[in-house]
């Protein structure tokens, strides 16, 4: 698979360094790293777009300037490209009537086009752009990149009688890389700790997704990712936590004398 990444800024070049040290055998990956800055409006996007670019199959829009989503059509077409994932960290970048355009603009060209916001929510099957709304895709290049990166997913090992994690395998990185800090740290943390320390670690990474408040999720994309990170840790460990019950009337470590005393 030939692959595009389109940065203007150090948010893209990490998602790019991690992709190149893990990518799978097979991917070839190339960089263009565009303009910081570009109008409101682009009359003609030949001013903004260089003379040529390698061939590729899938592009990934990781450059924070929405004005790179209108030029994307005419990269497809400079490119070749058939699958497009623009990434949204940040809605100032991408805002969600811009993200529907671009969806529409490129299925008229026969482009699949995904928009997950958070970029750690894409899936192998659907992403995520709201709190209530996921979206299904169909396309098997983009699979192909989600099965190594989007949404973490672990493999963890616990130790049955110390409830300790033992081990933490990576099956799906973030495109940032997250998912391999947190699992690097994650060995020797009691399971009942786990999702907490996992959320900690996802914000000392630090996640570059947006930290203001946003009506799609009534909440920040940051957190939305550190919840993806603290779940994806959670379904792993969970049978491993011990199950604490609180009765009223009395302790939880002491039994109930009769007369609720």
């Amino acid at each position: 698979m030939n692959i595009l990444a389109i940065t203007n800024s150090e948010y893209g070049k990490r998602h790019v360094s991690n992709i190149e040290r893990h990518m799978p055998a097979g991917w070839n990956l190339a960089t263009w790293e565009a303009k910081a800055a570009y109008p409101q409006v682009i009359d003609y996007p030949e001013d903004y777009l260089p003379e040529s670019l390698p061939p590729a199959d899938l592009l990934l829009q990781f450059a924070e300037h929405k004005g790179l989503a209108e030029l994307l059509p005419d990269i497809c077409q400079m490119t070749g490209a058939k699958a497009v994932i623009a990434a949204v960290d940040n809605e100032a970048v991408l805002p969600p009537g811009l993200a529907r355009q671009l969806r529409g603009w490129l299925e008229k060209q026969g482009v699949a086009c995904v928009t997950p916001k958070p970029l750690c929510s894409l899936g192998e099957t659907h992403y995520w752009v709201s709190r209530r709304e996921k979206v299904a895709y169909d396309d098997p290049l983009i699979r192909e990149f989600a099965r190594t990166f989007g949404m973490p997913a672990f493999e963890i090992e616990v130790d049955r009688q110390t409830r300790v994690i033992q081990s933490v395998e990576v099956r799906r990185d973030a495109a940032c890389g997250c998912a391999r800090y947190v699992a690097e740290k994650l060995a020797g943390v009691p399971a009942d700790g786990a999702e907490e320390q996992a959320g900690l670690l996802h914000h000392h990474f630090p996640c570059w997704a947006a930290m203001g408040v946003i009506a799609a999720y009534d909440d920040t994309l940051m957190h939305v990712s550190g919840n993806i990170m603290r779940d994806a840790v959670g379904e792993q460990v969970r049978p491993f936590k011990r199950i604490q019950y609180i009765a009223p009337g009395w302790r939880s470590d002491d039994p109930p004398t009769g007369n609720g005393a």
